[in-house]
């Protein structure tokens, strides 16, 4: 090696001997020392030796199990973020569909009645007193939850995958400064949207069978059936219009829940009531905007559907019940969504502000260790 090659290699010391020795050195003083030459391998084992020190302050550093337990909130921060995002999405979209599942299945019967209606066999439509009572007199208490199972089924993965991916997707979407545009939480939202949706569709498709058609039915015979008459096609009937409809509910939903929030002063931001409340604007204004989709989907999805695309639906949905068939189910979807949208928004929204505070413990307790150790 020449000596143009030769490498200078700074390393700080502590020296805690001379921390009181005197006063020219300040408490914690570092030592710095330079050092060059001609040894490649000399200088990788310094630095090699520097970070091993470095890591082996780290770990002494890090709280004990003792001081964990004591601050359980640090120890939520140990839970990787993805793992706890998918786990929140989850838990509060199951809890949320039960709930609410009575209210989703009177929407099913108003949506698809007037299709079912079309071979003769009821009247043209009912209401939503209509729907509460036939429910309660043909199938008892349970009728209200029926097709539930395959809902919840659905919705844990559905759920999880939403809110999780919406937050990769506005990472990817981000500018180079890191801000966030609205359109680039317009996309996110939308991309998030359907993205759930194609993982979880066929269940969907099995809980509206399992909703509407009459008998009593489990889940695995109403898919048999369905792979056995109509193929495997017929658990992705409707899957074009759901794509359609999902993209915008979920961009309006999740941006205007972001916005609204963050244009509240700092103060109120982290409030679960905030949370709460800005979901329900949001979901409101997403819910109004694009139900009459959610419509066509539900009938493109029954068996005796004559539907096969968006376009031959709106026309032939709008000429036999006009422009409020788009909208039956209306009242109890919006009794549903609202609570269900929030509850979900809402419990995200605390998990995140959950992990935050729990970085910020960690970080707390790691750094008086380290005051400790220097001491």
């Amino acid at each position: 090696m020449t000596r143009e090659e030769e490498e200078a290699v700074v390393v700080w010391r502590r020296i805690p001997s001379l921390r009181d020795a005197s006063r020219s050195f300040p408490p914690r003083a570092a030592f710095a020392s330079v050092s060059t030459g001609g040894d490649g391998g000399a200088v990788s084992a310094v630095r090699k030796g520097e970070k091993e020190k470095v890591d082996a302050r780290e770990r002494v550093a890090f709280p004990s199990t003792e001081q964990l337990l004591r601050h359980p909130l640090a120890l939520l921060a140990l839970v990787p973020d993805g793992a706890a995002l998918f786990a929140a999405g989850a838990m509060s979209g199951a809890a949320a569909k039960t709930v609410t599942a009575p209210l989703d299945r009177i929407k099913l019967l108003m949506q698809t009645h007037g299709l079912r209606a079309a071979e003769g066999t009821t009247r043209k439509a009912i209401s939503f007193i209509d729907a509460i009572t036939m429910i309660g007199k043909e199938e008892g208490i349970k009728g209200y939850w029926k097709g539930n199972l395959p809902q919840v089924i659905r919705i844990i993965p559905y759920s999880a995958a939403q809110l999780f991916s919406y937050e990769i997707y506005k990472k990817l979407f981000r500018k180079k400064d890191g801000e966030l545009s609205i359109v680039g939480r317009l996309v996110a939202g939308a991309c998030a949207g359907m993205t759930s949706t194609l993982v979880t569709y066929p269940l969907d498709v099995l809980r509206l069978r399992l909703a509407v058609e009459p008998g009593s039915r489990t889940m695995s015979q109403v898919a048999l059936n369905m792979l056995k008459e109509e193929g495997l096609a017929s658990f992705y009937g409707g899957l074009g219009p759901s794509l359609i409809g999902i993209a915008p509910y979920i961009a309006v939903n999740f941006c205007v829940f972001d916005l609204v929030k963050k244009s509240l002063p700092e103060k109120y931001q982290k409030g679960p009531a905030t949370s709460l409340a800005t979901a329900l604007i949001s979901a409101t204004l997403a819910t109004v905007l694009c139900y009459p989709l959610d419509t066509v989907r539900r009938q493109m999805q029954m068996k005796c559907s004559p539907y096969n695309t968006i376009l031959d639906a709106i026309p032939g949905i709008v000429e036999r019940d006009g422009i409020v068939g788009l909208y039956r189910g209306f009242v109890p979807n919006a009794l549903k969504s609202l609570p269900n949208s929030s509850i979900k928004l809402t419990s995200f929204d605390i998990v995140k502000s959950l992990i935050s505070a729990g970085r910020k413990e960690l970080e707390k307790i790691s750094e008086d260790n380290r005051e400790n150790l220097v001491n």
